[in-house]
């Protein structure tokens, strides 16, 4: 159950529902949620069970990991260092089949749209701006139903798509989780990181899985038409 403040006496325009209070602080609904529910942040639950967020403690807290927080290239996660994770888990691991089946041309495209989604991932990761996260959350997705596109194109099933994404996903992650070890975040700051990675990385997942899917089923269609 949330930890919930007293009904509030001050004005309705000073206080912020779930979704606006979370695009204020930068990370997903269900990190605030989370955080209400465990009395980190302070909410009010309406009579129809909605949270209300007090707005100037929303800013207190925004203002306060705007001053902490550095680029994350300032803390060592840059494009550069994530890449090279990942040509050494890929050394380690044989690489997927379906990608072995690609024309060298495409393998390259391929290459090179993964190393600019490790850019625009930090990228989105850094932005204090709910505009930008947007931005650059689009240009992810633009990539994503590129790679699902060709994946398709390919002949690869939905779950050599799904296993492909999860053993890309797994060296980004580590990264971001080496910035604890590394200290260079504390704790609270590298879990709200970790959870808005994650979170990203799922709805690019699910947008994958059915850009694949769509276009696996018009192949199909091409196929019986011949």
């Amino acid at each position: 159950m949330a930890r919930t403040a007293e009904r509030p006496t001050a004005p309705p325009g000073d206080w912020l529902s779930l979704g606006p209070a979370s695009r204020l602080l930068g990370v997903d609904p269900d990190t605030l949620r989370r955080w209400a529910d465990q009395g980190r942040v302070k909410a009010y639950a309406t009579p129809g069970g909605h949270r209300r967020f007090a707005k100037a403690d929303i800013g207190r807290i925004a203002t306060s990991h705007r001053v902490v927080r550095r680029p994350l290239s300032a803390l060592g996660a840059t494009s550069d260092r994530v890449n090279q994770a990942y040509v050494r888990s890929y050394r380690a691991e044989a690489g997927p089949a379906t990608i072995a089946q690609l024309e060298a041309d495409e393998r390259a495209e391929f290459r090179t749209e993964g190393r600019r989604l490790v850019a625009v991932l930090l990228s989105y990761l850094d932005a204090a701006r709910p505009a930008d996260r947007e931005r650059w959350e689009a240009e992810a997705i633009r990539l994503v139903d590129s790679t699902g596109r060709r994946l398709a194109e390919a002949g690869a099933s939905g779950s050599e798509v799904v296993a492909v994404y999860v053993r890309a996903r797994a060296p980004f992650l580590t990264e971001i989780a080496s910035l604890g070890r590394r200290r260079a975040l504390d704790a609270t700051q590298l879990a709200s990181l970790f959870e808005q990675a994650v979170a990203l990385l799922d709805r690019l997942l699910l947008h994958l899985v059915a850009v694949h899917a769509d276009t696996s089923a018009r192949r199909s269609t091409r196929e019986i038409k011949r």
